[in-house]
């Protein structure tokens, strides 16, 4: 069995990934982790995620835990996420990135931390997301300059960073498929007399209300006709069940930055 350390164990997502490692026949729940302030910390994982008590205590400190499991799963701030990556980096374990809203130097942090450690990092672990990069990809081929393109993403108002890093990844799969720089092409929002559209731009659209957990929806349009991608999320749990999977692929892989594209072979 794999042992399994989850961060922000007392949090949606961190219940949600408790009961999905708790699902899975290859893996194990064996350290749990929150904000050393929480009034959670010595608390039973198991309880928390609803599950009944399996004897895991949740700890306010990585250090506390290092050696108590082979793979870390982080979907919690990027503050937070860039401090366990270099923990667990020193100590050889490895790790699962679900937090988005990282810095460009951020990044850059955790690929250098792929020299010491396997990494499975990705703006959205849900394996229809990830089907959807690939047919983004094959769709920015086939219809190139001929389209506008516009990315609208919707997800609920206690989401802390716009727009998702999964509308992000769209952006780049589709500005790299047409040979653009999204960095110089990408327009998040527009207002007043912006003029005509330049054919270039990839705009984004962000909406955060209620408690949407996530929709995204990539259109080309072109006179005449339109094609429209979309991915409708109804539970975090098909985030869960893909990085629980990234994380039992990445136990037999050696030191490096992977992507869930990488374990589904695509």
């Amino acid at each position: 069995m794999t042992r399994i350390a989850v961060t922000g164990a007392a949090g949606r997502m961190g219940r949600m990934l408790i009961e999905a490692v708790a699902n899975h026949p290859e893996l194990a729940l064996s350290a749990a982790l929150e904000r050393p302030d929480s009034s959670l910390v010595g608390a039973d994982a198991g309880e928390l995620a609803g599950l009944g008590r399996n004897g895991v205590t949740v700890a306010g400190n990585i250090d506390q835990v290092i050696d108590d499991f082979d793979v870390l799963i982080d979907f919690t701030v990027p503050a937070a996420t860039l401090a366990n990556v270099e923990a667990c980096a020193g100590a050889g374990r490895k790790v699962v990135i679900g937090t988005t809203g990282f810095s460009a130097h951020e990044k850059e942090r955790i690929n250098a931390a792929g020299a010491a450690t396997a990494i499975c990092m990705a703006p959205n672990f849900s394996t229809g997301v990830n089907l959807c990069f690939k047919l983004l990809e094959t769709a920015a081929r086939v219809l190139g300059d001929e389209v506008d393109v516009e990315i609208y993403e919707a997800h609920h108002r206690h989401k802390i960073d716009a727009p998702s890093g999964t509308a992000l990844g769209m952006g780049q799969v589709v500005a790299g498929a047409l040979g653009r720089d999204l960095d110089k092409v990408a327009v998040y929002g527009r207002e007043g007399q912006t003029g005509a559209r330049d054919r270039d731009t990839i705009g984004f659209a962000t909406v955060r209300a209620g408690d949407i957990v996530g929709d995204h929806t990539v259109m080309f349009a072109a006179d005449g006709e339109r094609v429209e991608i979309t991915h409708k999320a109804s539970s975090r749990m098909s985030f869960a069940r893909g990085a629980v999977r990234a994380a039992a692929w990445l136990r037999e892989k050696e030191n490096g930055l992977y992507s869930m594209q990488d374990v589904l072979g695509l």
